[in-house]
C-alpha cells in the first residue's frame, strides 16, 4: 500500500493516499505470474476484463463495454499513448514490451481524463519500464512450450560515461495456432521480432534525460469471413495474413528547481504500418510539458500543456473505406490540478483538462477527489469526475459492407455501416469512493464502489436504402449510421486483499461486481444497443498464491473466475463462465540463473473466452505449458 504511483496525479504519491481506485502490478508479480504477454499479466487486477479472442487478439476493458475494439480505456507505455486513433482502441499484439524490462504497471479503474485527456474514460493502464541504471549487465531468456513455441530475449546494459546508463535488447517470439470449435487447429499463429534501446543520463544534480526507442515487426494469421466490396455479393472465408511494422522514439527531460519545484518535458514520435483488412499507416508526433510547484503551505499544483499531430492513411480495405483515405488531426490540451491540504489528515484535489480535437472542438474534463487519512493504517476517499470518449475516424467517416442477402423480386442487398461527420463525444459522469486499510502487519484491504452515467452513447441508426450502381452489379444498400441516441448506467465494486499468511506464503484474493444497463432514447431505432452489457461479465474473482518453498524454490498459483457472457452487439454468441488455473514453479540455480516451468488453463483442454461477430473467426484458449531459462551476467 505504500508503493509510489505517478498515474493518478502525474506526480509521485503513495498509493494509499491517492483518491482513485489504483492497483499496481510489480515486476515480482509479473515474474511469478508465469505469463508471457501483457494481457495475461493484467488478469490479476480486479475489475479488468481480459478476454482472448484468438492467439493474437484480445478484448480488454475496465468496468464493462468490452469488445475487440474497446474504446473507453487509455493505455500508455512510459507516458506514450498507444491507442490507435483510427478507432480509439488498442492493438494488443503491438504492445510487446519485454516483461523482464517492466518496472511496474499502474492501473486506474475509473476516469483519468483530468490529467490524461480523452479516452481515459473507464480506466488508465500505464506500463512503466525500468531505468537503464537498473538493468546493468547481460540478460538472456530462452523459452519454449506447447503454445509459445519459442521465445528469446538477449539484452545488455552498461555505463555511458560517468553519468549515463544504457541498455539494448532484441526479442523474438513464435506463438502456435489456437484451437477451433472441433478441436482442430486454427490459422491464428504469429511470430515477430522486436529490438530497442534506452539510455538514462544525469546531466547535473538537477537535470535528468531519458532517450529510448523500439522497433517491432510481426506476421500473424487470422481466419476471416468477409465481403469483398468490389466482388459482391459473395462471402469470402479465407486465411488472412496480418503484417505489422512499428517504430517509436521518446525523449524526456526533467529539472528540479532549487525552490522545490519540478519541470518535465516529454517528446515522442510513433509510427506504424499495419496490413489488417487493408493497409493502415499512422504517424504521430507529441510534445507534452508539465510544471509542479507549491503555493503557500497548502497547495501542491501540477499544470501542463500538450500538442499532438497525427497523420493517418488507409487503403486497400476488403470491405472498408475511410473517407478520402487520409486525414491529419491536431489535438491541443492544457490541464491544472491542485492538491489542497484542508487539514493534517484531509486533502482535496481539484482540477480539469481542456482539449480541442478535430471532431467535436473544445471538451473539458474536471474532477475532484477528497482523501481522509485518519491514521497511517487507514484512508477513505471519494471522487467525482467527468470524462469523454473522443470520436474516431471510423465513427466519423467509415463505410463498411457488413453482409449481403437476397431481396424479393431478384437481386441482392448489402447491409452497410456508415460513419457520421456529426458524431459527438460519449460523456461520462462518474461517482466513486473507497476504503484502504492496513488491518495488521500481514493483512491489507482495498475496497472500491462506483456509479457511472454515460450520455450520448453510440448507436447505429437505420438510414433510407439507396440503389448503388458501382461497384457492379447494381444492388440496394441498407445503411446503418453512427449516432448518439442512447445512455448507459453502471454500478459495482472491486475488492483486493493481500495476506501474508507466513513469511514464505502470500495470498492475494480479488473480486469485482459489475451491473450495466444501456437504454436507447425514444427516437432511436437501434435494436441491438441494449444488449451491450452481454459482452461483459457481471462477476469476476481472482486468487493468487505466492509460496517460497525454499530459499531457491518458488511455487505460485493463480485462479481466475469469469462469469457468463450473454453476447452483445459485436459477439457471435454467448460464452459460458469459466475458471482458469495457472501455476508456476521457479528454481533459482546459483545467483544468476533461474529455471521455471508454468502451466496455463489447467482445468480444461480448451475453452472460449470471447466471440467476435465482426469477421474474425475466434479460437479457444488451450491448456498449455511453457519452460523458461533466464541467465544474467
Amino acid at each position: 500500500m505504500g508503493i509510489e504511483v505517478t498515474s493518478v496525479s502525474r506526480k509521485e504519491q503513495p498509493a494509499w493516499k491517492s483518491g482513485a481506485a489504483v492497483y499496481v502490478i510489480t515486476q515480482e508479480d509479473i515474474r511469478r505470474s508465469g505469463a508471457v504477454n501483457i494481457p495475461d499479466v493484467l488478469r490479476m487486477v480486479p475489475g479488468i476484463d481480459v478476454a482472448r479472442i484468438d492467439a493474437n487478439t484480445w478484448a480488454i476493458s475496465i468496468r464493462g463495454f468490452n469488445y475487440r475494439y474497446a474504446t473507453k480505456l487509455l493505455v500508455l507505455v512510459d507516458g506514450r499513448t498507444v491507442y490507435t486513433p483510427g478507432f480509439s482502441g488498442v492493438y494488443w499484439d503491438q504492445q510487446n514490451v519485454p516483461l523482464e524490462n517492466i518496472d511496474r504497471i499502474e492501473v486506474i479503474r475509473g476516469p483519468g481524463g483530468t490529467v490524461w485527456g480523452a479516452n481515459a474514460v473507464n480506466g488508465v493502464i500505464n506500463i512503466i519500464t525500468k531505468s537503464a541504471k537498473d538493468t546493468q549487465g547481460g540478460l538472456v531468456v530462452a523459452g519454449t512450450g506447447s503454445e509459445e513455441n519459442a521465445r528469446g530475449l538477449v539484452q545488455y546494459g552498461g555505463k555511458a560515461g560517468a553519468d549515463g546508463s544504457y541498455r539494448v535488447y532484441a526479442n523474438y517470439f513464435n506463438t502456435a495456432n489456437g484451437a477451433l470449435a472441433d478441436g482442430g487447429e486454427g490459422v491464428d499463429g504469429w511470430h515477430g521480432i522486436q529490438g530497442g534501446f534506452r539510455s538514462d543520463w544525469t546531466l547535473s544534480p538537477q537535470d535528468t534525460l531519458t532517450v529510448q526507442g523500439d522497433y517491432n515487426g510481426s506476421s500473424e494469421g487470422q481466419a476471416l469471413s468477409v465481403l469483398f466490396s468490389d466482388h459482391l455479393p459473395r462471402l469470402n472465408t479465407f486465411a488472412d495474413k496480418i503484417r505489422v511494422g512499428s517504430e517509436n522514439l521518446l525523449a524526456r527531460w526533467s529539472h528540479h528547481f532549487s525552490n522545490n519545484t519540478e519541470a518535465d518535458i516529454r517528446v515522442y514520435y510513433d509510427r506504424y504500418r499495419r496490413f489488417d483488412m487493408g493497409l493502415n499507416t499512422v504517424n504521430t508526433g507529441d510534445v507534452d510539458a508539465q510544471y509542479r510547484f507549491h503555493f503557500g503551505d497548502r497547495h501542491d499544483i501540477v499544470a501542463g500543456v500538450g500538442y499532438r499531430i497525427t497523420d493517418q492513411a488507409f487503403a486497400g480495405g476488403y470491405n472498408l473505406t475511410l473517407g478520402s483515405g487520409s486525414r491529419r488531426d491536431n489535438l491541443g490540451s492544457a490541464f491544472l490540478q491542485d492538491e489542497i491540504s484542508l487539514a493534517k489528515t484531509v486533502s482535496l484535489t481539484v482540477g480539469s483538462k481542456i482539449e480541442h480535437n478535430a471532431y467535436t472542438g473544445f471538451e473539458y474534463e474536471p474532477s475532484a477527489q477528497l482523501v481522509w487519512t485518519p491514521s497511517v493504517r487507514h484512508s477513505v476517499w471519494i471522487s467525482v469526475a467527468r470524462a469523454i470518449q473522443q470520436p474516431s475516424w471510423v465513427e466519423n467517416a467509415m463505410q463498411l459492407d457488413l453482409s449481403a442477402f437476397p431481396i424479393p423480386g431478384g437481386g441482392f442487398g448489402v447491409a452497410q455501416i456508415r460513419g457520421n461527420p456529426k458524431i459527438q463525444a460519449v460523456r461520462l459522469l462518474d461517482f466513486e469512493g473507497g476504503y484502504r486499510s492496513q488491518l495488521s502487519r500481514c493483512l491489507s484491504l482495498d475496497l472500491t464502489g462506483f456509479m457511472s452515467h454515460y450520455s450520448d452513447f453510440e448507436t447505429l441508426e437505420p438510414g433510407p436504402p439507396d440503389l448503388t450502381l458501382t461497384p457492379a452489379p447494381a444492388h440496394l444498400v441498407f445503411p446503418t449510421i453512427y449516432d448518439n441516441l442512447a445512455h448507459a448506467r453502471t454500478y459495482g465494486g472491486e475488492a483486493a486483499v493481500n495476506w501474508n499468511v507466513t513469511k514464505q506464503w502470500r495470498l492475494s484474493p480479488g473480486f469485482s461486481f459489475l451491473q450495466m444497463r444501456v437504454t436507447r432514447d425514444p427516437e432511436s431505432q437501434d435494436s441491438t444497443v441494449e444488449a451491450t452489457p452481454g459482452d461483459s461479465p457481471k462477476f469476476q474473482w481472482q486468487l493468487r498464491s505466492l509460496w517460497n518453498l525454499h530459499r531457491n524454490l518458488q511455487w505460485d498459483t493463480s485462479a481466475y473466475y469469469v462469469g457468463t457472457l450473454r453476447g452483445g452487439p459485436t459477439a457471435s454468441g454467448p460464452v459460458p463462465s469459466y475458471t482458469r488455473v495457472d501455476t508456476r514453479v521457479g528454481w533459482r540455480i546459483g545467483e544468476v540463473t533461474e529455471l521455471s516451468v508454468a502451466g496455463q488453463n489447467l482445468l480444461a483442454p480448451r475453452h472460449w473466452e470471447f466471440t467476435d461477430g465482426l469477421f474474425i473467426n475466434p479460437t479457444q484458449a488451450e491448456r498449455s505449458f511453457v519452460v523458461n531459462l533466464t541467465t544474467r551476467f
